[in-house]
Order: C-alpha cells, then sequence, then structure tokens
C-alpha cells in the first residue's frame, strides 16, 4: 500500500501506491481534495465529477477518502512548540461524546480524539497522543480551567508552562467551528471511530489550505496559495 521515503525539506513521506485502481492518481487527488476541503457530501462531489465527465459513484469517491485521506493527512502534519487544548460536544446516535482538540498558535488543528467522558484519563490521552505524533514536548500548555489538564499533565510529567488565563485558550475555542459545520452537512457523525477518522483527516487537509486572506495583500496570498497546493502535491507521493 505505501513505504517511507525522505521528501523534500529532508521530512519523511509516506509513497502512496494506486496500484489496481482504474482512475488516474491525479481524479482519486482531486476527489479527496474537494471532499476535505469544502463541506460537501460524498454526493455533491460526485456531481461535480460528472460535470467534468468523469462517472465516479459516491461510494467510491469514500472509500477514496479513507484509504488515501490518512495517509496525506500523515504527510501533511507538522509538529508546533506551543499546544491549545481544549474540548467540545457531540452528539453521537444521541449520546453525549467529547471531542478533544489540540491546535498550535496558529489555530491549526494537531489532533482530535473522540472520548465519551470529560475527565483526566481522557486528557491523558490526549497528551499522550499529541506526545507520540508530534516526537517532542511542547514548552507552553494553554487550557481553560478544567481541572482534568493539571492532572493529566502532572501525570505525564510534562514541564511546559502551564496557561490558563482568560480568554488565553481563544486559539482552540475558535476551531469549533469548521467541526460544527461538517456535524451539521454530515447529520452527525454516525460512530466515534468514523467521527475520529474523518476529523483526524479533515483536520490535516484544512490546516494545509488555511491561508488567512483577510491579513494579506491579494499578491503574497496568491504566493501562499501557491506554496499550499505544492505542499498538497507534494504529499501525494506516488510508487
Amino acid at each position: 500500500m505505501a513505504e517511507a521515503v525522505r521528501g523534500r525539506y529532508g521530512l519523511w513521506m509516506i509513497q502512496i501506491s494506486f496500484k489496481r485502481h482504474r482512475f488516474s492518481p491525479e481524479i482519486i487527488q482531486h476527489a479527496v481534495w474537494l471532499y476535505a476541503r469544502f463541506t460537501l457530501s460524498f454526493r455533491d462531489v460526485e456531481d461535480l465529477l460528472a460535470e467534468r465527465g468523469i462517472d465516479v459513484s459516491n461510494e467510491t469517491v469514500r472509500r477514496w477518502f479513507l484509504k488515501f485521506g490518512r495517509l496525506v493527512a500523515v504527510n501533511l502534519r507538522r509538529g508546533r512548540p506551543r499546544w491549545h487544548l481544549d474540548e467540545m460536544v457531540i452528539k453521537i446516535r444521541g449520546r453525549k461524546h467529547w471531542l478533544w482538540r489540540a491546535v498550535d498558535d496558529e489555530g491549526e488543528v494537531l489532533d482530535f480524539l473522540v472520548q465519551p467522558r470529560r475527565c483526566a484519563r481522557s486528557a491523558q490521552r490526549l497528551l499522550r497522543k499529541l506526545l507520540k505524533k508530534q516526537g517532542f514536548a511542547p514548552k507552553r500548555i494553554i487550557t481553560d480551567k478544567l481541572k482534568s489538564y493539571v492532572v493529566a499533565i502532572r501525570k505525564e510529567r510534562l514541564s511546559a508552562v502551564h496557561d490558563q488565563g482568560l480568554r488565553a485558550n481563544n486559539r482552540a475555542e475558535n476551531s469549533h467551528q469548521p467541526v460544527r459545520r461538517r456535524e451539521r452537512k454530515q447529520q452527525r457523525f454516525k460512530s466515534p471511530g468514523s467521527a475520529q477518522r474523518f476529523l483526524s483527516i479533515h483536520a490535516a487537509v484544512y490546516n494545509a489550505f488555511y491561508v488567512q486572506r483577510h491579513l494579506l495583500h491579494r499578491r503574497f496570498f496568491k504566493q501562499f496559495r501557491a506554496e499550499t497546493f505544492s505542499v498538497w502535491n507534494q504529499s501525494w507521493l506516488a510508487v
């Protein structure tokens, strides 16, 4: 399926195989990008491809997203020195679950974790997952006043500065919005596992194309957008 190779900038990238797929890598890449980048359903992507003369079913698009999206998400992730941690409520089949999230200083999502409880054990699981994926401990951790974070940081023996100041965690709070939009579009998530898989992929792609165009001159925005597409294409290293 895939193997790790050293790509540009000295980073290890997962090389993706498209063997035994009837459609070209460019079509698969575009379909995954449409679904992950915009608030679309699989049927919406099917119609957009059909308008271009590409006959693909929505089930095929779903399989592409699950198969290739995870690998591309791994290639897109980067480490950050500061972590903003927060949690939000999502409902799955009528039951309340907690979506624990970590974002960096720029509001880019580092990782998600879907848990049935809002407790210190869940916070500790998020920290362990971040430490494993990022490969380093942060210099500063910013959270709200939830005591579970204090317990989790102590149990993990992290020496990072723990900031619980008023409105210090607005970065994480604002990252609610893309998740809520996708939750409404999908008419709620169907299971904790499917929510975890989808949000992990969606977060990585959203980060890659998160260019704050309202703060940039048009010329710089076009330059950053071109660089973003270059990174996106780089993440699809094909065998």
